[in-house]
């Protein structure tokens, strides 16, 4: 089930909410629990096994971790191997087989393993939760529901943000659920609903387009980045938009997952506000484990180097998403050799533009299908192919052009018109209507365009 979905929006959701805001607190977390778990198990219901088999086994061992002091450690190595173990092997095991048979010149064939949406996220939420237990920053939970809760919980299961424990331990506990909260959560859901319907989805076409290769054409290729650049901005923060607003609907404060990231001037600050809430695990659970920054500068660029090989290997079993790890881990490399202070000295337009240059090559690397398609996607952007003018012709249309303009306005914040809404109760109102009829707007593309998951669903 997704968010952007007739069912979602007019089925599962009235009923929930009716069933959780009737109910009293005790029950609220087994209405949850229940409703997550269905949500779930709508597309694929077997593997909903596997996340209930994860719960318990998690819960067992932070139980371990906290109890048994000698062995604690032992315990956690068992908790990170199995969780990394079951990963690998829906994640990693074809492409392994695939690769050992390629370098061995031998064949070694396996049924292809489907994977199950999500796993890459709940993952990293288990392991958070045991490792936070082993370093005494959470106490083990004694309720297995309430851990089930924070594992399966629905609004940010499927494609992140991914939520710690230690940062919503009390609100599995005792949360409020008032007007405020839930108006707050329905704007917030409209906006990211709107983004994920309005831009994102409508240049899914034009991008498919582009990186197909049908058509050769150098402007094809410029605008089909810049599009893809745009709609995967807005599926992804769509998502996380939604999951926030859900969050609040229910009484949970979820941390924001991204910061207007295209206006960015620097690789490093572009990952400061893109997918924040990987960026945290990363840094938190590898990077400063590893040493972080206090064993020198080579050892801090090699920490860089690992950490960003293994955040491009945790978004797909692919080169493409190792070469994209590694494209960013060089780019943060030479910005902290010093970079960095030569780009200070240019002026903002010109920091801005490399950033956003940067990332957009990047973006080829994680959406061509294979390393070699997104080497041929970068010579095209730079060769005449004879047709180019008409072939982009072709399949150019106003709508694409528009609404790249409405994603590269909306991608760039304007505090001054927040804080003029936030003044006047006259211009939250209009603010408010405003929402309304685009929402209205992007149902009615909804239910005219049929599914659409969300990019991320595959990692």
């Amino acid at each position: 089930m997704v968010f952007s979905s007739s069912i979602f929006i007019f089925i599962f959701l009235p009923i929930l909410f009716c069933l959780y805001y009737i109910a009293n607190n005790k029950c609220r977390n087994v209405i949850l629990l229940i409703a997550s778990l269905l949500f779930y198990s709508w597309g694929e219901p077997k593997y909903i096994f596997l996340m209930l088999f994860s719960i318990v086994i998690n819960y067992a061992l932070g139980f371990l971790v906290e109890k048994e002091w000698k062995l604690k450690k032992l315990f956690l190595v068992m908790a990170v191997v199995v969780n990394l173990g079951l990963l690998f092997y829906f994640k990693y095991t074809n492409f392994a087989l695939d690769t050992f048979s390629r370098i061995a010149r031998v064949n070694v064939t396996l049924k292809d393993i489907a994977l199950p949406i999500g796993i890459s996220f709940y993952t990293f939420q288990i392991m958070s939760y045991v490792i936070d237990v082993y370093r005494g920053n959470v106490k083990a939970q004694r309720n297995i529901v309430k851990l089930a809760l924070y594992i399966a919980l629905f609004p940010q299961l499927i494609a992140g943000p991914i939520v710690r424990y230690v940062d919503i331990e009390k609100q599995i506990n005792n949360r409020i659920v008032n007007v405020s909260g839930v108006y707050n959560g329905i704007i917030r859901f409209m906006i990211g609903f709107s983004k994920k319907v309005l831009i994102a989805d409508q240049l899914s076409s034009f991008v498919g387009v582009a990186f197909e290769g049908s058509r050769n054409s150098i402007l094809i290729k410029w605008v089909g980045i810049i599009a893809y650049t745009l709609q995967i901005y807005y599926d992804f923060s769509g998502y996380s938009d939604m999951a926030i607003g859900l969050g609040k609907m229910l009484g949970f404060d979820f941390l924001e997952n991204f910061s207007f990231p295209y206006i960015s001037e620097t690789i490093q600050e572009f990952w400061r506000r893109w997918h924040i809430s990987l960026g945290s695990w990363f840094r938190d659970y590898l990077y400063i484990p590893l040493g972080g920054n206090r064993k020198g500068k080579v050892r801090t660029y090699i920490n860089l180097i690992i950490v960003f090989m293994l955040t491009g290997f945790w978004h797909g079993a692919s080169f493409n998403f190792i070469a994209w790890g590694l494209y960013y881990a060089f780019f943060l490399v030479i910005e902290r050799l010093g970079f960095s202070k030569v780009l200070n000295k240019l002026p903002k337009a010109f920091r801005h533009i490399y950033s956003v240059i940067v990332v957009m090559f990047g973006w080829i690397l994680f959406r061509a299908e294979g390393l070699k398609n997104a080497l041929i996607y970068i010579k095209d952007m730079f060769v005449l192919h004879g047709d180019d003018f008409r072939n982009f012709a072709i399949e150019i249309s106003p709508s694409i052009i528009f609404w790249i303009v409405v994603g590269i306005i909306f991608a760039i914040p304007y505090p001054w018109i927040k804080t003029k809404i936030e003044e006047k109760n006259a211009l939250k109102i209009v603010r408010d209507v405003v929402l309304m009829v685009v929402f209205l707007i992007a149902i009615s593309f909804m239910v005219g365009s049929g599914y659409s998951p969300f990019l991320y669903f595959r990692f």
